[in-house]
């Protein structure tokens, strides 16, 4: 077992590491998700040298379209470890996606596996993608679960926010669930931040207040994302 470097009392506390994904996995990954993204769609990738190139860190995820988490895995600069739904390991997709180094989460309760496991990605300096609203929805932020600030705040990893942009709207003429194929999608880095207030307390009321200003940072760069890339959300009539 290693102890986290960062500062605080979370850095100081040692979590075991048993079971954690390996960086080799989520480096193949990644490159199956280099070949399938830049292949089937035009990504462009804005701010990507904001991710720290080493030490733990977060990436939080918008999430409007199955195809957030292979866009990102595709387009990030380092291999990312995705806190995954346990619906989704079925079949031959399980050993898949346990081979690419990726978590199974039960949303319905607290999976102490997947949570020492996200947490020892995190210690050993690794990436952790997390979709913060939980589920697949509108991708707005507007309603974040506690996960991402438990992490945050017991890792004292930053973290990043990023944007998928383009994945949702008229699909595909082939397979109408997709995007067009060859259409772009852009994917924006905002810049990394500590969830944390400084004090190192995990009580419940530091936890509600990291999640209120991780939403706060969420949101705004979201905006930000949309204005920049001119994909502004059309207001209904």
């Amino acid at each position: 077992m290693r102890r986290h470097p960062r500062r605080g009392e979370a850095g100081r506390e040692v979590i075991p590491a048993t079971g954690t994904p390996t960086l080799r996995g989520a480096a193949v990954g990644r490159g199956i998700g280099i070949g399938l993204m830049y292949g089937l769609w035009k990504p462009r990738v804005l701010g990507a040298w904001r991710v720290p190139a080493s030490g733990p860190v977060i990436l939080a995820v918008n999430h409007s379209h199955n195809i957030d988490g292979p866009m990102l895995m595709g387009t990030a600069p380092r291999p990312v470890h995705f806190l995954i739904k346990k619906e989704a390991f079925v079949g031959p997709l399980d050993p898949f996606l346990r081979g690419i180094g990726q978590l199974k989460v039960d949303r319905t309760s607290a999976d102490r596996t997947a949570i020492t496991q996200a947490l020892g990605v995190l210690q050993n300096g690794g990436v952790l993608g997390i979709f913060p609203e939980g589920t697949r929805g509108e991708g707005d932020f507007a309603s974040l679960r506690a996960g991402l600030a438990y992490f945050a705040v017991r890792s004292g990893a930053p973290i990043v926010p990023v944007a998928v942009l383009g994945s949702t709207g008229r699909g595909g003429r082939l397979v109408s669930a997709l995007p067009p194929l060859r259409s772009r999608v852009d994917v924006v880095f905002g810049d990394a931040f500590e969830a944390g207030d400084g004090s190192g307390r995990r009580t419940r009321k530091a936890l509600d207040e990291a999640t209120v200003r991780i939403q706060e940072r969420l949101t705004s760069h979201l905006e930000h994302a949309r204005r920049f890339t001119g994909r502004q959300v059309k207001l209904e009539t």
